[in-house]
């Protein structure tokens, strides 16, 4: 990344330290990144994140082999300079410590009390500055029993309670699932983000800094959202549904003659409207089902019925039926049919961006539409120690010959060999 590279959108002139790996601190430092914040990813010489190495698959260069960059690495770290400094020596803190000076913000996911021991904790770093807005984003947080506790999503998914809401009923021969993705991760990162931006407009209008502390287990809980909220007010512990909702019925998949469909039954009329496309009037006046809580204290009865009749047309059917009549419905797309659909491509969900190794790679979008302040896909997720000698150049000054002598001792690390200073 060079100066020329960087943003000018809505975070532009700010400068993040990442010192984040695997995919929450990454997830919130990309985002940071797309709307315009200048991102140093710090990384392992050698070995950097350790998502690159999270594979197959892996992007193929132009020859179509296989390299180092793994999809999973790739999903989270565009917009980004990768520096590889030694973390675990004297010299790699310091100029960790040099650049966390000049930072704005800095996102970290060690264990609790790792960074203190190498002098790069927030009590230490905001005494040169004291406008650090210090993220840190751990399994159980700074504080509580679990705080030493490494936290991992899976393990977060399961403690956190998604896990006991994701599957069918043990009578329907289910049980309990994770997410297919690392949706604890992710909305932690989102989390991250927001309290980072809401920590930024604190910082306007006092001109202090401060310590965020985020948890994996803190925001998994959080967004258990209506059926934490109906636990805490029933007293009743939830069971899971399978494809089902708690509290709208019809809202699942049905069987067509050919794939299962989805049909979200909102309210009542679309409850009629339905009922009529389906030639079955009489469901919807069954004093059993014609109200919505009806529906879900009755919901054993009425979903086979509706199964008799979806089974009866094809899925395309059904869905062009209800979409006239104006009820809820759609697929249930697998991936290349997300990417091929004519409403994501529309909307620049995937998108394309030059890759060094492979010519160009392609990358899911952001959806953040800002109108003033768009978010700019500047760079694809940079190969490890791309940006060091530009980083510790522009940032900290540090000459060829430093360099080039703190990578001799492993200190530091880079992509392609160091380049001399030239006049200008």
């Amino acid at each position: 990344m060079s100066q020329s590279d960087l943003a000018t959108g809505a975070l532009s002139g700010l400068v993040v330290l990442d010192l984040s790996r695997i995919l929450a601190g990454p997830t919130c430092t990309q985002i940071l990144g797309d709307l315009g914040a200048e991102v140093i990813k710090i990384e392992r010489p050698g070995r950097g994140d350790d998502t690159r190495g999270w594979g197959p698959p892996f992007l193929k260069d132009r020859q179509g082999n296989e390299t180092a960059e793994s999809a999973y690495y790739l999903s989270s770290n565009r917009n980004k300079a990768s520096v590889a400094i030694d973390l675990a020596s004297v010299e790699g803190q310091k100029l960790i410590a040099d650049l966390a000076a000049g930072a704005d913000i800095l996102v970290e996911n060690f264990k609790v009390g790792d960074l203190k021991r190498r002098g790069l904790d927030y009590e230490t770093l905001k005494v040169r500055n004291p406008q650090l807005i210090y993220c840190s984003i751990s399994g159980f947080g700074q504080t509580g029993p679990y705080a030493h506790r490494a936290g991992y999503d899976f393990l977060i998914q399961g403690m956190g309670g998604i896990m006991s809401l994701t599957g069918f009923a043990d009578e329907d021969g289910g049980t309990e699932t994770k997410c297919g993705v690392g949706i604890a991760d992710v909305m932690c990162g989102m989390y991250a983000t927001v309290s980072i931006l809401a920590a930024l407009n604190h910082r306007h209008k006092s001109g202090e800094g401060q310590h965020i502390d985020i948890s994996l287990l803190d925001a998994q809980v959080s967004w258990l959202i209506n059926q934490g909220t109906g636990y805490l007010v029933s007293g009743k512990v939830p069971g899971r549904l399978g494809n089902g909702h708690p509290t709208i019925v019809p809202y699942e998949t049905f069987p067509a003659s050919d794939q299962s469909f989805i049909l979200a039954v909102g309210n009542d009329s679309q409850f009629q409207k339905f009922c009529a496309v389906a030639g079955a009037p009489e469901l919807a006046q069954d004093p059993l089902f014609a109200k919505n809580a009806d529906r879900v204290r009755n919901r054993k009865d009425l979903v086979p019925k509706i199964r008799r009749l979806t089974i009866e047309k094809s899925a395309a059917d059904w869905i062009a039926e209800l979409e006239a009549a104006g009820v809820p419905c759609g697929p249930v797309n697998d991936l290349g049919q997300v990417f091929d659909d004519p409403q994501v491509q529309a909307r620049d969900m995937r998108i394309t961006l030059p890759h060094p190794l492979s010519g160009s790679v392609d990358l899911i979008g952001s959806p953040i539409n800002l109108e003033k302040t768009p978010v700019a896909y500047r760079n694809a997720p940079p190969l490890l120690g791309a940006d060091t000698q530009d980083v510790l150049t522009r940032h900290l000054g540090l000459h060829p010959e430093t360099l080039a002598e703190l990578a001799e001792r492993g200190i530091l690390g880079f992509q392609t060999p160091l380049k001399e200073e030239t006049n200008a």
